[in-house]
């Protein structure tokens, strides 16, 4: 006795072709869109040429460490627009500086990057003006204090709703 819903269907061999084309069309498609958007958010260039950069890599090491020495602490703070800087010794007195700027660098996106120069403020602190966007940042602080070389600080910061964390 027949069913009165209906005649079922078989499943064929154009059934399955149908299937394992969608399937791979989704795959390929997927990848394609992440290979797109890979290769337009970062370069992967980390510096022009390696050998060159890693020629100064033990100067750069040794200045770096009689920087530490000088054991002078940085304070970044950012809030509403506005960047503050202010540069102590290790016994907490203002270290004068003649000229501060901070370079913002997105770890991945080279593009967003962004530098301000710093204006003498109240007391010991520069301050600045930018629009500070949401994320993930590595600042770089240039103060001349003085010294051969400007004093150089490179700090991590998250910016959320205007305010470093």
């Amino acid at each position: 006795m027949k069913s009165q819903i209906g005649i079922r269907q078989q499943f064929t061999g154009f059934h399955m072709l149908c299937i394992m084309v969608a399937f791979f069309a989704t795959i390929i498609a997927v990848n394609v869109t992440m290979a797109t958007l890979a290769g337009s958010s970062w370069s992967g260039l980390v510096v022009k040429n390696s050998y060159v950069a890693g020629q100064g890599f033990n100067r750069r090491l040794q200045e770096s460490r009689a920087q530490r020495a000088l054991a002078l602490r940085g304070t970044l703070t950012a809030r509403d627009g506005e960047i503050a800087y202010g540069l102590v010794d290790a016994q907490g007195k203002p270290v004068k500086a003649t000229a501060v700027r901070a370079v913002f660098r997105h770890p991945v996106y080279e593009t967003a990057d962004w530098s301000i120069d710093l204006k003498a403020g109240d007391g010991e602190r520069f301050s600045g003006r930018h629009d500070l966007r949401d994320g993930v940042w590595i600042v770089t602080i240039e103060s001349d204090i003085g010294l051969a070389r400007p004093y150089i600080e490179v700090r991590r910061v998250t910016i959320r709703d205007g305010g470093i964390l």
